[in-house]
C-alpha cells in the first residue's frame, strides 16, 4: 500500500499543487484545511507524515504541532509564507522534521517529504504501529511501547517522554522541550518532573535489559536517545 502523506493547509490552490506532486510520486494523500480536521485525521488514518502550514485559520500550525507530539512522532514539514529565522529555530524546536517557505516549488516538496520518510524508522503504511526504531516498537494505536519484543507497563508520561525520544535517534531534547511537548500544563510543572519520569522509565528498560541504558544525560542540557543500540 501507498504511504499516506496529510496536507493541512488552507488554501485549496496551494494544496491542490502539493496533491499532484505527491500524488505523482505514489502517495496516497488526504488534504484538510484545519488544525480541527487534521486531529481528527490522525486519530482515525495511519499517517506517514505530515505536510503542515503554519497559517491555518482555526490554529497556529506550531500550537498544532504540539498536540500532535504529545502522542506522536510522526514527521512533520512546516509550510510557512515567513522566512524569518526565529520561526524556523522554533518550528524545528518543536519536533518539525524540516521547513519550507513559500512560494516554494511542488517538485522540491515532494523530494523534500521522500528524504524525510527516508530517514524516518517505520514500519509501513499498512501497520497498526507507528515508529519502529529497534529495539524499540511503538503503537500509536494502543499507546503501547514494546522493547526487545517486550510490551512496557509504562505510565501516560513515560510513554510520551519515550514515544518523543524515539523518534528523534540522537537528538537532544531540553526539559524545558520535552515539558512542552508531553505535559498538558507545562507551566504547572517542574523541571525536576522530567528528571523523576526519566529516572523510572530508565528502571523499567533495565529490567529488560540489565546492563543495557538507551537514554543519555547530556548535563544540564537534557536527555536523548542512543542512535547506536
Amino acid at each position: 500500500m501507498p504511504q499516506k502523506i496529510l496536507v493541512v493547509e488552507d488554501e485549496p490552490a496551494i494544496a491542490d499543487n502539493i496533491k499532484y506532486a505527491l500524488a505523482t510520486e505514489g502517495f496516497d494523500v488526504v488534504w484538510c484545511s484545519t488544525g480541527e480536521e487534521a486531529m481528527a485525521v490522525l486519530g482515525r488514518d495511519v499517517i506517514s507524515l505530515v505536510v503542515l502550514d503554519i497559517g491555518l485559520p482555526d490554529r497556529n500550525g506550531f500550537d498544532l504541532c504540539k498536540d500532535i507530539r504529545k502522542t506522536s512522532a510522526i514527521p512533520i514539514i512546516f509550510l510557512t509564507a515567513r522566512a524569518n529565522e526565529v520561526d524556523r529555530v522554533v518550528g524545528l524546536e518543536l519536533g518539525g522534521d524540516d521547513y519550507v517557505v513559500k512560494p516554494f516549488s511542488p517538485r522540491e516538496l515532494a523530494a523534500r517529504v521522500k528524504a524525510v520518510l527516508r530517514r524516518t524508522p517505520s514500519v509501513g503504511a499498512d501497520s497498526s504501529a507507528g515508529v519502529l526504531s529497534s529495539p524499540f516498537q511503538v503503537d500509536r494505536k494502543r499507546l503501547r511501547i514494546s522493547y526487545f519484543g517486550k510490551p512496557l507497563d509504562l505510565s501516560r508520561y513515560e510513554y510520551k517522554i519515550l514515544e518523543v525520544l524515539i523518534g528523534r535517534p540522537g537528538w537532544v531534547f531540553s526539559r524545558d522541550q520535552l515539558m512542552d511537548l508531553v505535559w498538558e500544563e507545562p507551566e504547572a510543572s517542574m523541571d525536576r518532573t522530567v528528571d523523576t519520569h526519566v529516572k523510572t522509565l530508565r528502571a523499567k528498560l533495565k529490567e529488560v535489559r540489565p546492563k543495557l541504558d538507551p537514554i543519555q544525560t547530556h548535563r544540564g542540557i537534557g536527555y536523548s536517545l542512543k542512535e547506536s543500540l
